[in-house]
């Protein structure tokens, strides 16, 4: 739900992250203007300066705002003007760098959106959170697949009861593009993301097993209580996992399954997900994201399609879409929605409202450490032979 709260100009971004050859800097810069809340004139964008300065106009930013390090970023722009210097810095660095950059821009008094996972290892993210608790910014962490427009809309139907009491979920993300060691060609996706000492403890469960985690939390509200974890790693002389399964038991009774893999040939970026309850099922993948189905016994199939003139879809559904049924909405998109939902916060922050800090629609701290320890406890059950290992951390969404 978009705020009420007056802000006559578009909030001002800077980007950590994001110089030549990187991915998900360019997605970040994209979705933040999206929707043309917001303007990037400021940046950071690589740890190499020569690669910093050079990268700066592939993104418009002016070669005086376009700075050598996140730390001369953040005295500069701390230093200006109220009416010139940034509201807000997005993270989008190599896990290892996370903390850093997101401690310092907090304690400067910027809001933050950080790519996941969070930090780099739960005792960070625990400083983190205790860091952005003590403060008064927006924190958001894009676990992005949250704002797709049907990903919300179930959220909504199962919050509401459709489904009744929900019993199992299912969730997955399959890839195959490690299924040979990419790593040793230098190709920088696959050397950062399976180097211990950048990626953290997990592999192909730090970088998309969260996801999968993530997205069963976010549609459900279940409270995870315990979980069991085999991880894997198939490709010899990796030295980090590229396969594993999660059986998760949760407060409610429910069981859940969190299966990721990095080597299963031909597969792209196939997270999709499986919930069953009393009354109905659902189903939902990301590579199909404008369908939703919906399965009850002794009627035919229901497959709802991202149309927000339609009357089934929720409130939350219709607001996470930008265009009529039919022409397809995605990534991009869903990327957008996470940062639309942090920019109502932000700009009741700077009309001096008080805004949520814990049960928000985007991602935040608070779930960043709920990934991260998800992340520690399935690393620990998998060196225990599949050991039940508790998982439910005191600052998990109620």
């Amino acid at each position: 739900m978009a705020t009420n709260a007056p802000l006559n100009r578009k909030l001002r971004m800077a980007l950590v992250g994001g110089g030549q050859g990187a991915f998900i800097g360019r997605v970040h810069a994209t979705a933040a203007i999206l929707d043309n809340r917001a303007e990037l004139v400021a940046g950071a964008l690589s740890s190499d300066p020569e690669r910093a300065k050079a990268s700066a106009p592939d993104y418009d930013i002016p070669p005086d705002r376009a700075y050598t390090s996140y730390q001369e970023l953040l005295q500069t722009e701390s230093h200006l003007p109220v009416d010139q210097r940034i509201d807000f810095v997005s993270v989008a660095t190599p896990n290892h760098t996370h903390f850093a950059i997101a401690k310092a821009a907090v304690e400067a008094g910027f809001n933050v959106v950080c790519d996941k996972p969070m930090t780099f290892d739960l005792d960070q993210a625990e400083q983190l959170a205790e860091v952005v608790d003590r403060s008064h910014v927006v924190f958001a962490l894009t676990h992005n697949y949250t704002g797709y427009p049907l990903v919300r809309q179930a959220r909504e139907m199962i919050l509401n009861g459709d489904l009744g009491e929900i019993q199992a979920v299912r969730a997955f993300y399959i890839q195959g593009w490690l299924r040979t060691r990419l790593e040793r060609d230098a190709q920088k996706q696959a050397s950062w993301r399976t180097d211990p000492s950048k990626s953290g403890a997990a592999g192909c469960f730090g970088d998309i097993g969260t996801h999968a985690f993530n997205l069963g939390r976010y549609m459900t509200g279940l409270i995870p209580d315990a979980v069991s974890c085999q991880l894997k790693i198939f490709e010899p002389g990796r030295q980090l996992d590229d396969y594993g399964t999660a059986v998760i038991r949760y407060d409610n009774g429910a069981l859940g399954t969190v299966t990721a893999s990095q080597i299963s040939h031909g597969r792209e970026n196939d997270l999709f997900i499986e919930v069953d309850g009393t009354r109905g099922a659902l189903e939902w993948h990301q590579e199909e994201p404008n369908k939703l189905l919906v399965r009850r016994n002794g009627e035919p199939l229901h497959v709802y399609t991202r149309n927000p003139n339609a009357p089934y879809m929720t409130a939350a559904g219709r607001a996470a879409s930008r265009l009529p049924g039919g022409h397809p909405e995605a990534f991009f998109e869903a990327f957008a929605n996470v940062y639309r939902s942090a920019y109502d916060d932000m700009v009741l922050r700077a009309a001096g409202e008080t805004f949520e800090r814990r049960d928000t629609v985007y991602p935040n701290v608070h779930d960043g450490v709920e990934g991260m320890y998800f992340i520690q406890q399935c690393v620990d059950s998998s060196a225990e032979n599949g050991a039940w290992l508790p998982l439910r951390h005191a600052r998990a969404r109620r």
